[in-house]
């Protein structure tokens, strides 16, 4: 609001911001004060952001969820175990067989080893032959290993590589999600802290005219000054007022705010008054950036990185689709105990060789996947080195916002002490009579001008280091260095 705004809005603004209307908005928005005292600084939001920020909490249940999908994924080389018997009731064959049966999926080749235990009773006819075994059953273990296609990587292993990556991603995205969550919270911060700074310099404004107030009615009372110098006065007052006053309802809107991300224990909303506000020297926090920025550090590019390692696992899978099929097979028997009724034939030691070749005459299915996704890797790539160059931009530009930030800085800091010793000067001339009510008004608020000009510089120069932490992804000036919120 500017110095010369008209004085009609203070009723607006009074009934906007009337204790019973502020009680109701803050009782929903917030729980009770917070149990801690003093200055109210960047860190302590900052810790409490990160513990308790609903989106940071639901990005480690997705991680979880990823974690539990990887799980699934290693179900592909769980041990089975099969059990199968079978006996002929009627009929002019008695024959019963029973066979226990565990298999064990490869996990460096598309094969799997097996071991099974088989016995058998009665009679079979001559088809059925091999469902005799020794009285005490038969022994064997054997395995199937794959030569061309699966011998690398197969359905299975690529599945399980996927959920790894899903993994990283999650665990990049929660990163991702808490430093936009942390940088959220520091421009809450900072404009809670600028509209606590402006309140503050208004207050200050209206308190002068308040003590200059019984001094004009002496004046008066005494002859020295016309009664029209307390009109002007108390109307100077009442604009003054009503700085104060959107000032104020500013201010708690800022608290309000500012909840989202200060908590308390619980994770409820905590709104913060005026008591808690730190002095202005060191308003803003003391943000500090670290100058070395690693591009992977980013978690949309290390995202990206990680979208084209998948895309590379399923190129190699559909690589592995065109390959014909042979695989070599292999399993050692042996009949235990006294000769059953198939004979001796059972009892020697039998070791049993084999190949299986097949081959797809057209594989038109392999060649799309493998065309599909090596267009998807080229089209990674693109945004790949697109992301690096747009980060590299941002950065730079950032760096420079923050430099020219501390120029403004410095020119402000200038102008606001040469205004307020301009306002101090006017005020003495105007306490010795050597000078007008216009003129003394005319320098304080230009002086409180440039005090709320200095308090939007010092917050840009905050901004912007803020937004340059969250642009190299600085886990440090971020207060993401000590949770278990990051990968």
């Amino acid at each position: 609001m500017k110095m010369g705004q008209s004085v009609g809005l203070i009723a607006v603004l009074l009934a906007a911001t009337s204790p019973a209307a502020l009680a109701q908005d803050m009782s929903s928005a917030a729980t009770a004060a917070p149990r801690t005292t003093g200055p109210l600084t960047l860190e302590e939001v900052l810790q409490s952001s990160a513990r308790s920020a609903p989106d940071i909490i639901a990005a480690l249940a997705r991680n979880r969820q990823a974690e539990a999908r990887a799980l699934t994924a290693q179900g592909a080389f769980d041990t089975v175990f099969a059990v199968d018997g079978r006996s002929r009731v009627e009929g002019y064959y008695d024959g019963t067989e029973f066979a226990g049966k565990a298999e064990q999926p490869l996990t460096d080749n598309g094969g799997y080893v097996y071991g099974q235990y088989r016995v058998s009773r009665g009679d079979f006819p001559v088809y059925e032959d091999k469902a005799y075994t020794n009285k005490l059953g038969e022994v064997k273990v054997g395995a199937l290993y794959s030569l061309l296609r699966d011998r690398l990587i197969d359905a299975r292993r690529s599945e399980f590589r996927l959920s790894a990556n899903d993994i990283d991603i999650a665990r990049f995205e929660t990163k991702a999600t808490s430093i936009g969550v942390q940088a959220r919270a520091i421009e809450a911060y900072q404009k809670w802290v600028a509209a606590g700074l402006k309140l503050k310099a208004y207050q200050a404004l209206m308190t002068l005219a308040q003590n200059r107030t019984q001094g004009i009615q002496r004046q008066v009372d005494l002859g020295a000054k016309p009664d029209i110098l307390l009109t002007e006065n108390e109307a100077n007052l009442v604009k003054r007022q009503a700085l104060v006053v959107e000032a104020r309802q500013d201010f708690r809107a800022a608290a309000v705010k500012l909840s989202l991300y200060y908590r308390d224990d619980q994770g409820l909303p905590v709104v913060v008054d005026e008591a808690r506000l730190p002095d202005a020297g060191d308003a803003f926090g003391d943000l500090r950036v670290d100058p070395a920025f690693n591009l992977e550090g980013r978690p949309d590019f290390a995202i990206l990185l990680e979208e084209i390692d998948k895309a590379t696992i399923k190129l190699a899978l559909a690589r592995n689709d065109m390959k014909p099929r042979l695989d070599l097979n292999g399993e050692v028997a042996k009949d235990m105990g006294p000769v059953g009724l198939g004979g001796s034939s059972r009892t020697p030691l039998e070791v049993i060789v084999g190949l299986t070749f097949k081959v797809p005459l057209q594989n038109r299915k392999a060649k799309g996947k493998l065309a599909e996704t090596q267009a998807k890797i080229d089209e990674l790539s693109v945004k790949q080195r697109f992301l690096a160059e747009k980060i590299r931009a941002e950065v730079t530009a950032l760096g420079i916002e923050v430099e020219t930030a501390n120029q403004l800085v410095d020119t402000t800091e200038r102008e606001r002490t040469l205004a307020e010793r301009l306002a101090s000067a006017e005020r003495r001339r105007f306490e010795l009579g050597s000078s007008d009510f216009f003129l003394v008004n005319q320098r304080e608020e230009s002086a409180t001008s440039a005090e709320v000009k200095l308090i939007e510089a010092r917050a840009r120069i905050a901004a912007a280091r803020a937004e340059l932490a969250a642009a190299t992804a600085d886990v440090d000036a971020l207060g993401l260095n000590s949770g278990p919120t990051l990968p």
